[in-house]
Parts: C-alpha cells; sequence; structure tokens
C-alpha cells in the first residue's frame, strides 16, 4: 500500500492523567423512550449531576462530566458511559435524575478501583441493573485510517 494511502489520525480529546477522576459521559438525548421534548431525561440527568459536583466540590476522585448526543441504547436509557486510563469502560443504562447522587457515589467507587470494577455488592442498591456491557481499557495504542488513493 502506498505512503499516502495511510495516515495517522490523532484522538480528538486526550484521555485524563491517571490522577485525575473519571470521565462520565451522558447521553443527554435519552427519552427513556418518551416522545421528543425539549428536556428529555438523560439532559436532566446531566443537570442534576452538574448541581450534585457544585455543590460538594471536594472529592476523592474528581468527576468530569461530558455530554454526549447518544450512546445507541436508547431502549435502556438513560444511559451513560464512564472511563478512566487504565481501567474498564462501562456502558451504564437504566439511569435517570433520581439516581445522580448514586452514579456519583459508583464513580468514586469505580475511581478507586484497581481495574475499574465495581461488584454489585459494593455499588448503591438503585444502580443494581445498570450494566450494559463493558470494553476493554485500550483497544488500540494508535488509531490508523487506512484510505485508497484517490488517483
Amino acid at each position: 500500500m502506498p505512503a499516502s494511502a495511510v495516515r495517522s489520525v490523532s484522538p480528538p480529546i486526550s484521555p485524563p492523567a491517571a490522577a485525575e477522576g473519571p470521565v462520565l459521559h451522558v447521553c443527554i438525548t435519552c427519552r427513556r423512550g418518551g416522545p421528543a421534548m425539549d428536556a428529555p431525561p438523560g439532559a436532566q440527568l446531566l443537570d442534576s449531576l452538574t448541581a450534585l459536583l457544585a455543590a460538594e466540590p471536594q472529592q476523592a476522585f474528581p468527576v468530569t462530566l461530558r455530554p454526549v448526543s447518544c450512546l445507541a441504547a436508547c431502549d435502556r436509557g438513560c444511559t451513560a458511559a464512564i472511563a478512566m486510563p487504565d481501567r474498564w469502560t462501562w456502558l451504564l443504562g437504566q439511569l435517570g435524575p433520581e439516581k445522580a447522587e448514586d452514579l456519583l457515589a459508583y464513580a468514586q467507587l469505580y475511581a478507586a478501583s484497581s481495574g475499574g470494577t465495581v461488584m454489585p455488592s459494593r455499588r448503591p442498591a438503585s444502580l443494581a441493573n445498570m450494566v450494559l456491557g463493558r470494553l476493554p481499557a485500550a483497544l488500540y495504542p494508535a488509531a490508523t485510517v487506512h484510505e485508497q488513493d484517490p488517483s
């Protein structure tokens, strides 16, 4: 393959340093199967998380919130994904604004774990059925895009 057909792609956002806390990607378009609305439950979840973090800025592991448009688990909404370097990334569902406080407690347990696994017995009870899936800590060391040479 000609050298011009391969180009490296830099990640759009650098992952947080290991000393930083977890990143919670919250789907703000999740509607929990309901009709379109101005403030869907996913956006309400993000608002609740933001308010809780503002009220309690001192945490062992600071949580970073990142809104996303869709995590493709619409039948299991509200959804979020939690990630941190050297830990499993978890796709979480069955969430809502009423679970925001428990989700932040889970984020602290996740950050304190060695590999990102929080046993169900240690999670807040309201989050017993939240796990939809997990992804390895590092799927690819570096992204490479293969394109056909246009000539």
